[in-house]
């Protein structure tokens, strides 16, 4: 054996032992995940507004006709049950709405808020977010008509359980929408609305965990630094939290060119899983993935680009960053596609406004995305956590701890860590372990080869 083929071996042996985890390009979605969630957020509009709308109230003249006429149609009482005669009655007010209702000159007051939800994510440690400009702006005319149909439905709710009470009667749900519709007709044409002390107040609700690994939110209120328009607006909208540091953040990709059949990653908050009836609040503190592949590169009304997927996104959604497989942000979930016939959400033909988008809007108010800290040493310490390494993605998490003790999952993997250090799972212990059987191995080998060196050298010197 030669002598550099025993300092090879050495030399591959020490590198065998220093080793570090291969950062792959391509993340597995489990892993991605692990990285993103925890700086995925939703955002929170409330509208709220003092309400004074017209009180409706029905003619008891023509009222009392009408039920008079319902009797006079059966004088022996064991032709219509109660329930046929008040289904008579629900419909005559349904047909005539105007002939048996009437607004009045008295004002009914009441204060009524309007919740606007969506998805958006932490670009800075000290708390620059990004979401849709639609998602906590809207116009005039849009929360006008929200007020209008909150406070009748609350007022008509309110008079149709009057009526119960005083026929002493219990309504089908066919009736009920009767005379739903009756009030709606009468408030919507008769009755005027004033709304008083309009306000808006934009939040952003977060996850952290304690130190037992369970998951509770943070609420926060939001300043708006810069925002967009609305689509066909370039739909972007920037915020900051105030008095916040080390949270989780995502990285925004450098590479503007998206790549048509690229696999994306979609992290939000639709609506049909946080508000199902189902499922416990708690589990709302967790985005939802969902995922596709970029579908085409299509242009704006307004002649931007957008990128378009058939990653599946619902109301909520609006916001949720669109990440590439290597867990880096290529575009913002926007909007989506209406079926024709039936003008619901077309499954599978959604859209997002690329980097280059948001970057305009960074760029104007001078901000620059940067990973947090902890998010740097929480994505390192998963590294090597996914490459079996559980002793040194131990030591980068309590770094984390050092820096942001709340955060998300941050529980959850140290004790993983522990468990797999504990089951000698670990690699560098592994290695670690059996660091001196190899340096044994190659001080053997070294031994043998010196004797052998030494045989031969002094065979030559007896032969001369």
């Amino acid at each position: 054996m030669s002598r550099f083929k025993i300092y090879s071996l050495i030399a591959g042996v020490v590198s065998f032992l220093q080793n570090n985890p291969c950062i792959s390009q391509s993340l597995s979605a489990e892993r991605n995940y692990a990285i993103n969630a925890p700086g995925v957020a939703m955002v929170q509009t409330v509208f709220s507004a003092t309400v004074y709308v017209n009180k409706v109230e029905i003619n008891e003249k023509r009222f009392r006709q009408l039920v008079d006429s319902v009797k006079r149609l059966d004088t022996t009482g064991n032709m219509l049950s109660a329930s046929q005669k008040l289904d008579i009655v629900v419909k005559a007010l349904y047909r005539y709405p105007f002939r048996y209702f009437s607004a009045t000159t008295e004002y009914l007051r009441q204060q009524h808020r309007i919740v606007s939800e969506g998805t958006g994510f932490f670009i800075t440690g000290d708390g620059y977010f990004i979401t849709n400009c639609h998602v906590i702006d809207r116009d005039s005319a849009f929360i006008r008509q929200k007020f209008i149909q909150s406070t009748f439905q609350e007022v008509t709710d309110a008079n149709i359980r009057s009526l119960q009470r005083s026929w002493a009667m219990t309504l089908s749900d066919e009736q009920r929408n009767l005379l739903y519709n009756s009030y709606s007709l009468i408030y919507s044409q008769l009755s005027s609305m004033i709304l008083f002390d309009l306000k808006k107040d934009i939040y952003i609700i977060y996850r952290a965990d304690n130190e037992i690994n369970k998951p509770f939110r943070i609420k926060k209120q939001a300043i708006l630094v810069i925002k967009g328009r609305a689509m066909p607006g370039k739909d972007v909208a920037l915020l900051k939290l105030e008095d916040v540091k080390d949270l989780p953040t995502l990285q925004m990709s450098g590479d503007s060119v998206v790549r048509i059949g690229e696999r994306i990653l979609v992290y939000g908050y639709p609506e049909p899983a946080t508000s199902n009836v189902f499922l416990a609040a708690e589990s709302n503190s967790d985005p939802t993935l969902t995922s596709g592949i970029v579908s085409a590169i299509k242009q704006s009304v307004g002649g931007w680009p957008v990128v378009q997927m058939d990653a599946i996104i619902s109301h909520g959604s609006s916001g949720s960053p669109v990440c590439d497989e290597d867990g880096h942000v290529i575009g913002l979930a926007t909007f989506g596609s209406l079926e024709q016939n039936t003008g619901t959400l077309a499954s599978g033909y959604n859209f997002a406004i690329p980097i280059s988008v948001i970057q305009e809007y960074l760029d104007s108010a001078r901000v620059q995305p940067k990973q947090s800290l902890s998010s740097q040493l929480y994505n390192e310490g998963l590294a090597f956590f996914y490459e079996s390494f559980y002793n040194k993605a131990l030591r980068k998490f309590e770094e984390v701890q050092k820096l942001n003790s709340n955060y998300p999952r941050l529980n959850y993997y140290e004790a993983l860590c522990h468990d797999k250090i504990d089951a000698g799972e670990d690699k560098e212990s592994f290695m670690q372990k059996n660091f001196f059987r190899i340096m044994a191995l190659i001080l053997f080998t070294g031994g043998i080869y010196i004797f052998y060196r030494w045989q031969k050298k002094k065979r030559e010197t007896f032969h001369a």
